[in-house]
């Protein structure tokens, strides 16, 4: 391999594993980011719903297989399949296990539709209202970053 192609191996290298690293910090940030801002009336106060926060409503409500589906969608899909993308990355873990962290990108881009689903509904409602929040934006880029580190991590191990 020529040396310029090989400095553009490790510089990619470099930033895929930042770039994957970054993720065990942001993805705890996103579930902690109101996704949402919901109310009864336009009147009062709307109320910031963050994925912890709906995960505790969930589970106080007595919706508990629903709480741990979407615990498994939104947290321990995302963080496994980050923390197992840095193993492959740091080669602590063998390159076969890649198509794995696609099955669990896909578990955690199935949440980001549940959550468009339930805002969906939400403005349907004429009683209440619904506006998305920051964290919404935070938690898709997270899940479509890591959608892209894992696409870019499988062409580089192909050749």
């Amino acid at each position: 391999m020529p040396p310029l192609r090989r400095a553009h191996v490790k510089a990619m290298n470099k930033i895929l594993i930042g770039a994957n690293l970054s993720l065990l910090v942001l993805f705890p940030l996103a579930w902690a980011a109101p996704l949402m801002r919901a109310g009864l009336l336009p009147l009062f106060g709307l109320t910031e719903v963050s994925v912890l926060s709906g995960l505790r409503a969930l589970w106080q409500g007595g919706e508990w297989a629903l709480a741990l589906l979407v615990a498994l969608f939104a947290l321990v899909a995302p963080m496994a399949k980050t923390v197992l993308l840095a193993l492959i990355h740091l080669s602590h873990a063998p390159a076969r296990l890649l198509p794995a962290v696609q099955v669990m990108g896909k578990l955690a881009m199935a949440d980001i539709f549940l959550i468009a689903v339930y805002i969906t509904l939400a403005k349907g409602l004429t009683v209440g209202r619904v506006e998305t929040a920051w964290g919404l934006w935070l938690f898709t880029a997270c899940v479509l970053a890591s959608l892209t580190i894992s696409i870019l991590t499988a062409r580089r191990l192909r050749g």
